[in-house]
């Protein structure tokens, strides 16, 4: 991939990351409180993705490009707290004070890439693997999380190591 491209990644993904920001202030709260249908349509890598794992998918997306930009902090920010449950925030804020590093990524570099794979349902939630990619596209290294996602509200609510 050239720097071009991905510069022009990480521009649109930030602009994305940007419009459902600004489109969550319009949306009235008691809408947003709303349970959501389950649906489907993102397809990754032949296979239909479930709303939740595209909302992985696009936090993680927009995430790493906020982290990665030299004044994307607040934007960083911002993007937890529209797709965490206050709950995890607080989670991570403690593991990231005891452990100085990012507590969504479990690292303090920024991966290169990432890999989205939904998992299974139940009692209410949703898995998602997410594979990180780090390193050179010539040499590639993964570490594995999972996040777990609530099927109500869409919202991701834990983030452990491994798959």
């Amino acid at each position: 991939m050239t720097r071009t491209h991905r510069t022009r990644r990480t521009a649109a993904r930030t602009l994305l990351a940007s419009a459902l920001l600004a489109a969550a202030v319009a949306v009235p709260a008691a809408a947003t409180a709303a349970p959501r249908e389950a649906s489907t349509g993102a397809t990754a890598g032949g296979e239909t993705m479930p709303r939740e794992s595209r909302l992985v998918d696009d936090f993680y997306s927009a995430y790493i490009d906020a982290v990665a930009a030299e004044d994307g902090a607040g934007l960083a920010t911002a993007l937890r707290d529209f797709y965490l449950t206050p709950e995890l925030r607080a989670r991570l804020a403690d593991r990231e004070a005891a452990g100085h590093a990012d507590g969504v990524l479990r690292a303090q570099d920024v991966p290169a890439d990432h890999l989205v794979t939904p998992g299974h349902s139940g009692a209410g939630h949703t898995w998602s693997t997410v594979r990180l990619t780090w390193g050179s596209p010539e040499d590639p290294a993964y570490t594995y999380l999972t996040v777990r996602s609530d099927l109500a509200t869409g919202k991701i609510s834990a983030i452990r190591e491994g798959a």
